[in-house]
C-alpha cells in the first residue's frame, strides 16, 4: 500500500539525459523524488535497487569476517594502539561501502543532489584505498616492521633484525626501505587527492569515457597501495624463521592474487557494460554491469580483509623481539589523525564541485513528459 504512494518509473527517453545510463531502457527514477520517495525505492523493481543492496549489506558481510580478528589468542584489546591500522582501514571500507549504496538510493532527489551524491561515493573510495595504505604499511612493511602487540604503546622492532642499515628482509634494498619509510604514505594520499579530483571531473568536462577514466584512475591508488605487497613477494618473508606463522603469512599471497582477479574482473565488466550491451533492456533491474560491478569489488575487498588478517595473526603468533628500530609504531596521530586530515581536504574537493554542480544545474526545474511504466 506505501509503496504506491511512490512515483511511477520511467523509461530511457523520459528522463534527462544527465540520468541515462548506457544500454540501460527502463526502471528510471524521475530526479525530482523526496526522501521519502528515494527511501522507498529500495524496496522497488528500479535500476537502482540492486546497486544498493550489493554495497548495503556487504556492510553486514564485512563485519561478519571482522571480528574474529579480536578474539585470537594473544591478540590485543580491540582499542589498542597495534590494531589502529586496522581500524583506519575498516573506516574506509564503511565509507566506501555506504556512500556507494547511499549515492544510489538517494541520487533521484535532483540533478544537483545526483552529482553531489557522486562525488561522496568517489571520495570514500579514495578514503578505503588510503585506508588500505595504512593497513598495509603497518602489517605488510617489507622489512617486517610493526607494533608488537605485547606492548601497544612502544615502538616498532625488526622481526629479523640484522646490522645497523641492513635491510632485516633478505634482499631487500636500502634505497627502497628508505622509499616506504619516507614516501610510501605521503604519495599514496598525493594519488587519493588526484583521483577524487579526476573522477569528480568526468561528471563535469570528460564525460564521453568517463567509465574508461574512471577505472583506470583507480588503478594508480592500487599500484602505489600495493607495492609493499609486492615488495614482499620479491623477497623471503620476514616469518620464514617461525614455522607455525610461516603458513599464515603466505596464504595472504593467495588471498592477494585472488583479490588482483576480482579487480580485473569488475574492471572489465565496468568498461565492457556486459551484459546489457549484448541485450539493451533484458538486464535493466537485475543483473546489469554496475550490479555485478559492485559484487566483483566486494569480494576483492573480502580478500584483502583476510590478507590482512593473516598478517595479523602471523604478527600475533610470532611477536617481534624486544631490540626496538627507529620508526614509530601506530598511533592516533599517524593513523586517525592522517585519515582526517585526508578526509578534510577530499571534503574541500567535493564542496568545491558540488557548487559548480549546482551552478549547472541547480536552475533546471524539468519534470517527466511520460509515464510510461
Amino acid at each position: 500500500m506505501i509503496l504506491k504512494c511512490v512515483q511511477p518509473l520511467l523509461r530511457h527517453t523520459d528522463v534527462p539525459p544527465r540520468v541515462k545510463e548506457s544500454f540501460i531502457l527502463t526502471g528510471y527514477r524521475f530526479p525530482n523524488y523526496s526522501l521519502r520517495d528515494c527511501l522507498l525505492s529500495a524496496f522497488r523493481p528500479t535500476n537502482e535497487t540492486g546497486n544498493f543492496w550489493t554495497h548495503f549489506l556487504p556492510v553486514f558481510v564485512f563485519s561478519y569476517y571482522l571480528v574474529e580478528v579480536f578474539g585470537w589468542e594473544g591478540a590485543p584489546e580491540s582499542d589498542a594502539p597495534f590494531f589502529y591500522p586496522l581500524w583506519t582501514y575498516v573506516l574506509g571500507v564503511f565509507a566506501l561501502l555506504m556512500a556507494s549504496s547511499t549515492a544510489h538510493l538517494l541520487n533521484s532527489m535532483s540533478l544537483v543532489v545526483r552529482e553531489v551524491c557522486f562525488f561522496v561515493d568517489y571520495g570514500s573510495i579514495s578514503a578505503y584505498t588510503f585506508g588500505s595504505s595504512l593497513a598495509y604499511y603497518h602489517y605488510i612493511h617489507p622489512r617486517g616492521v610493526v607494533a608488537g602487540p605485547g606492548d601497544p604503546s612502544g615502538p616498532r622492532v625488526d622481526l629479523n633484525p640484522g646490522p645497523e642499515g641492513v635491510p632485516a628482509v633478505p634482499g631487500a634494498a636500502p634505497g627502497m626501505c628508505w622509499f616506504f619509510e619516507t614516501l610510501y604514505l605521503p604519495l599514496a594520499s598525493c594519488v587519493a587527492i588526484i583521483c577524487v579530483l579526476s573522477c569528480c571531473n568526468t561528471r563535469q568536462s570528460w564525460t564521453k569515457h568517463r567509465y574508461v577514466i574512471r577505472t583506470f584512475v583507480f588503478l594508480l591508488p592500487f599500484f602505489v597501495s600495493s607495492t609493499p605487497i609486492f615488495y614482499r613477494l620479491l623477497t623471503r618473508s620476514p616469518y620464514a624463521n617461525a614455522p607455525s606463522s610461516l603458513a599464515a603469512s603466505t596464504s595472504g599471497h593467495t588471498f592477494f592474487y585472488r583479490h588482483c582477479l576480482w579487480l580485473l574482473v569488475s574492471a572489465v565488466v565496468n568498461i565492457s557494460k556486459v551484459p546489457e550491451r549484448l541485450a539493451p533492456g533484458w538486464f535493466d533491474i537485475m543483473g546489469h554491469s554496475h550490479q555485478w560491478f559492485h559484487c566483483f569489488t566486494f569480494l576483492s575487498i573480502l580478500d584483502e580483509l583476510e590478507m590482512i588478517k593473516s598478517e595479523v595473526r602471523a604478527i600475533l603468533l610470532y611477536p617481534p623481539p624486544a631490540p626496538p628500530s627507529r620508526l614509530p609504531g601506530p598511533t592516533a596521530a599517524s593513523t586517525y589523525g592522517v585519515m582526517l586530515l585526508l578526509q578534510a581536504t577530499i571534503i574541500s574537493i567535493i564542496v568545491w564541485f558540488s557548487w559548480n554542480a549546482n551552478r549547472i544545474y541547480g536552475g533546471q526545474r524539468e519534470q517527466p513528459e511520460k509515464k510510461l511504466q
